[in-house]
């Protein structure tokens, strides 16, 4: 049974280059706000992905068996903003084993690894590593 996260993968692959970009600013702006209860824990620095240039703050919780997955990154960062929101759409909710299948080649399977510059693609192999570790623990 496909997840949300191959959903998503499977719209990316399907559309042209300009639609794929119009769909990254799209999850920017869809990306959940943070709960309350981590708010005090963005603003005292604790979560955030040491390896992005741009501040992100990334949470794994489980709730029985599945997995909850919270993030913050600023409004002001739409591509990040945009592939962190993929991730959460996607896996948020899914099994430790769909987290676990997180794919390393993210930007590929979106179609995007010709356009997200260097230093964003380290980022997001950072949060990708960050989400897998946070299940497993």
């Amino acid at each position: 049974m496909p997840t949300p996260l191959d959903d998503i993968m499977d719209t990316f692959a399907s559309v042209d280059q300009d639609t794929r970009l119009e769909l990254l600013l799209d999850y920017a702006q869809r990306l959940p706000a943070l709960p309350k209860h981590l708010q005090t824990q963005r603003d005292m620095g604790m979560n955030k992905v040491e390896e992005c240039q741009t501040p992100v703050f990334l949470w794994i919780e489980h709730e029985g068996e599945k997995v909850r997955i919270f993030a913050d990154v600023a409004e002001e960062a739409p591509t990040i903003r945009g592939l962190i929101s993929i991730m959460v759409h996607g896996l948020d909710g899914a099994t430790p084993e769909e987290v676990q299948a997180l794919p390393g080649d993210l930007l590929a399977k979106l179609g995007l690894s010709g356009v997200i510059r260097m230093n964003r693609a380290v980022g997001l192999a950072a949060m990708i590593a960050r989400i897998r570790k946070g299940e497993a623990k």
